[in-house]
């Protein structure tokens, strides 16, 4: 089975799009419930009725879910405890207002959680502001449609549109009948850069889109409160998805999944052959049940005999999983280094070596998630502060009119220099700097940086105080 031919398993909801059930179909890959469409287990070889059932319509036993291990190790090294990045930006009061809001708002998670959503092709991060008191939130985009400027490449509409039941409206507190709780109703929520519309529900068939002036609000921020991140794709552009991180591989994996829960099938039957008795015409044979201790009484022409397989397939087949592994790892630039093959402290830049693949790609994820992600979390929260009367209320006081100016951010390395590593750089640095090569600050900063210093411009403001004493 390939991808193609088990994405027409799913059951695709009433009105959908092509756009949709793509995305809802890759959201399977990713939650690891791609096989739940399929009705029997592995282990079920026939039907109740004796009809042998195709391993097409089984579900695998073995799922090794490689998609979401590679997109799991990429947004750890892309947003980690120890890899998130450092805003930089001309405005001391801008810089210190970002810090608070990345603290308040929980950003580091959020940013984690919308890269992994994301890594389907796209996810949205959703502002909102509630007594001066901003909250950030992802929405999955499968049922959501923007509406690009083609000039600024601002986004000018965003709508969302999806079926739900009526049991389900009537639990938010919409007044349906209960003759109406099994129907099926349209929700519908549009963002504009004046007001968020909520849509009264109507039903499947009917006209309907009449605006529900209680769940409405008008924000006149001037602005859609949504920042749009395409996966591994650019800013401008009509198409609302980048590029899947796993998709390229979807097929590798399934046939490794089912090549294992195979050969784990073979295996058991080994352990457990099937045994065969020869009667020589006594009709009255039963199956026989019990372990090599139990005796069989057979007739003189009988016999008996186990049907065994060679057990050198396992080996085969493990040899030609490695293989399917290495080529789904390459199709997703995941990382192929194996943890028993690694003895002894690695440097940082040996690290870096073996999981080159994946640096590339998280190479690529920074520009989605941290240019045109993070940055513009950044630059909406300053927009916030401007269009809202009494600004943001950030660490319990208002923070107002924050000017838009340059942001940029500072990655750090990919994995921590080690004490001889940063023995090294010290000596170079100082050698360096005391031949009028380099200038001190420069060394400081450098030094700060590979020792994962977050500020390296406070680490050298420091040494300047402690240093300036002494020397005067």
């Amino acid at each position: 089975m390939d991808w193609l031919s088990l994405q027409r398993r799913y059951a695709v909801p009433a009105g959908a799009s092509a756009r949709t059930a793509r995305l809802l179909a890759l959201r399977r890959v990713l939650d690891g419930t791609q096989y739940d469409a399929l009705p029997h287990p592995f282990s079920l070889e026939r039907s109740g009725a004796g009809e042998y059932i195709p391993l097409s319509n089984r579900r695998p036993s073995v799922r090794s879910n490689l998609c979401r291990t590679v997109v799991d190790e990429s947004v750890s090294l892309l947003f980690g405890d120890t890899h998130w990045p450092s805003l930089i930006t001309d405005d001391v009061r801008v810089a210190e207002a970002m810090s608070v809001f990345a603290a308040q708002t929980r950003l580091a998670s959020l940013m984690m959680e919308a890269a992994t959503c994301g890594s389907i092709g796209s996810v949205v991060v959703l502002f909102e502001v509630s007594a001066g008191v901003p909250k950030l939130s992802v929405l999955d985009t499968a049922y959501l449609t923007p509406v690009w400027d083609d000039a600024s490449g601002e986004l000018l509409r965003v709508e969302e549109r999806f079926l739900v039941r009526g049991r389900d409206l009537a639990a938010q507190g919409y007044p349906i009948g209960e003759d109406l709780l099994g129907a099926q109703f349209w929700w519908q929520r549009i963002w504009t850069p004046m007001d968020c519309a909520v849509s009264v529900p109507w039903l499947v068939g009917m006209d309907g889109g009449v605006r529900d002036e209680s769940r409405s609000v008008r924000h006149g921020l001037g602005f859609v409160p949504i920042i749009w991140i395409r996966n591994l794709g650019g800013v401008h552009g009509r198409d609302p998805e980048g590029e899947c991180t796993f998709e390229r591989a979807i097929d590798t994996v399934i046939e490794a999944d089912y090549l294992l829960s195979q050969a784990g099938r073979g295996l058991k039957y080994g352990s457990d052959p099937t045994l065969v008795l020869k009667t020589g015409g006594f009709s009255d044979g039963v199956a026989h049940q019990g372990g090599a201790s139990s005796a069989l009484t057979l007739p003189p022409e009988g016999d008996a005999k186990l049907l065994e397989i060679n057990g050198n397939a396992a080996g085969a087949v493990l040899e030609h999983y490695r293989e399917l592994r290495q080529i789904a790892l390459e199709q997703l630039h995941g990382n192929r280094a194996h943890g028993d093959r690694i003895s002894g402290v690695q440097s940082g830049k040996a690290m870096e070596m073996m999981c080159q693949p994946l640096i590339w790609l998280v190479d690529r994820l920074r520009h989605s998630y941290g240019e045109n992600g993070l940055l513009a979390v950044y630059r909406m929260a300053c927009r916030f502060s401007c269009a809202l009367e009494n600004g943001l209320r950030l660490g319990g006081a208002l923070v107002k009119d924050l000017p838009y100016c340059r942001m940029a951010l500072r990655w750090p390395a990919w994995f921590p220099a080690t004490d001889p590593e940063l023995l090294s750089l010290s000596q170079g640095l100082v050698t360096a700097v005391s031949n009028g090569i380099l200038s001190r600050e420069t060394a400081v900063r450098m030094y700060a940086t590979a020792s994962g210093n977050s500020d390296p411009g406070a680490e050298w403001r420091v040494l300047e105080q402690w240093v300036a004493p002494e020397e005067a």
